[in-house]
């Protein structure tokens, strides 16, 4: 860590000069947009995650939102996702005025639950949207046989989980191939790698693939680098009520240096995940994530479960005043004053969830991983010292 960051912050991107060089390519060059960095950097990214497309945008919110407009999603549906998630997830639903129906999460790996998905399943439902949260992969052979049985789109949001991978008919496989319908990425600066902001949609469906591309630039008939290779004049036309969710050739250009990184980056950061575990192993009460055998989390973030007795607040603030920075629990959507305010979330409340109020299921275990739960500094530059002395802080905090 930087000795000019008075707090230990919960994340630094990885960045030096080679990506400050990559950025003077488009800079230098004059095409600063929607060009052949971002061009290149779809089909690296295609060929890292192993999927047949790739199209990247300014977020991997518009991501989500194209990924639901693509599959189907239509006003007045419902897709079921979990409340627990950064508020991204469950507002892209209702970005297509469709209705996000929340399912409990799995309070070992703090993913959704698939033996509570069929329950809440009605005619109205049209898309499963699971979230790799934290890096840790969710259970997808069984939301995938699930979504399959009953004719529904899976959509990954996997804002978090580029580097991660699965175990998946016997094969050891990237996070991203999809094995669903769709995958998000985001490439904000608290994940893996950065590109300042944006995003990526990954998909099998070359005719998806074309809807996100046409989505992402207004609908508009022509992009600029068809036009501008034309050897001819040529008109564009709209086709459909697009978006500006076009992501920069300056970001991409640094998206594609930070790729040539990533296996460096998760490897680091599953060594410190390792050792976090190791050194907390000797307070059987504070509880450290479950990885499943199936599953290799990047681990984004390192999320610990504290004690009943122990106040999240105070500890936190008891770490803060040492210098060290945490984040609370991830959010649950369904809390927020947003949702409150919504016709369809009358009965939304405690251990409550959105849609019809006969399928409305307890959301106890997202409500107790938000409010138990702390996440701890995790990032590529941190020291074994720095690791110590979080821990450190942490046992003090919690009277260990």
């Amino acid at each position: 860590m930087s000795d000019t960051l008075k707090i230990m912050p919960i994340a630094i991107p990885w960045l030096d000069e080679r990506e400050a060089e990559a950025a003077k390519r488009p800079i230098m060059s004059g095409w600063v947009t929607q060009g052949p960095e971002v061009a290149a950097f779809q089909r690296e990214f295609a060929d890292y995650v192993g999927s047949k497309h790739a199209c990247a945008v300014s977020s991997c919110t518009t991501a989500l939102h194209l990924a639901l407009l693509a599959v189907g999603v239509k006003p007045d549906d419902e897709v079921i996702t979990v409340s627990h998630s950064f508020i991204a997830t469950a507002n892209s639903v209702r970005y297509c005025r469709a209705k996000p129906v929340f399912v409990d999460i799995e309070p070992s790996t703090f993913n959704m639950d698939p033996k509570l998905i069929e329950g809440i399943i009605t005619p109205a439902t049209r898309a499963i949207l699971c979230v790799h949260q934290m890096g840790m992969p969710c259970n997808l052979e069984a939301i995938v046989d699930i979504a399959h049985r009953h004719n529904l789109a899976v959509v990954e949001d996997a804002a978090c989980a580029i580097g991660s991978e699965i175990l998946w008919k016997g094969n050891w496989e990237k996070i991203g191939k999809p094995h669903g319908d769709v995958a998000c990425f985001s490439f904000h600066p608290r994940k893996v790698i950065t590109t300042g902001d944006g995003g990526m949609l990954t998909t099998n469906r070359p005719d998806w693939d074309a809807r996100f591309r046409l989505l992402r630039v207004h609908g508009m008939s022509m992009d600029s680098s068809a036009r501008h290779q034309a050897g001819s004049v040529a008109f564009e036309s709209y086709l459909d009520l697009g978006f500006n969710y076009r992501m920069t050739d300056i970001q991409a250009a640094i998206g594609r240096e930070q790729l040539k990184r990533l296996g460096e980056l998760v490897a680091r950061r599953r060594e410190m995940a390792d050792r976090y575990r190791k050194l907390l192993a000797d307070i059987p009460e504070v509880l450290s994530p479950l990885e499943p055998s199936w599953a290799r989390s990047n681990w984004q973030s390192f999320c610990l479960r504290l004690p009943d007795d122990c106040d999240q607040r105070r500890v936190m603030q008891v770490m803060l005043d040492a210098g060290i920075a945490t984040r609370r629990g991830i959010m649950c959507s369904h809390r927020e004053p947003a949702y409150a305010l919504e016709p369809w979330s009358s009965g939304i409340g405690p251990g409550a969830c959105g849609g019809s109020s006969d399928q409305c299921a307890s959301l106890l275990e997202s409500e107790r991983a938000q409010d138990q739960c702390i996440l701890l500094p995790l990032f590529y530059q941190m020291t074994e010292e720095e690791q110590d002395r979080v821990v450190q802080v942490l046992k003090a905090a919690c009277n260990f």
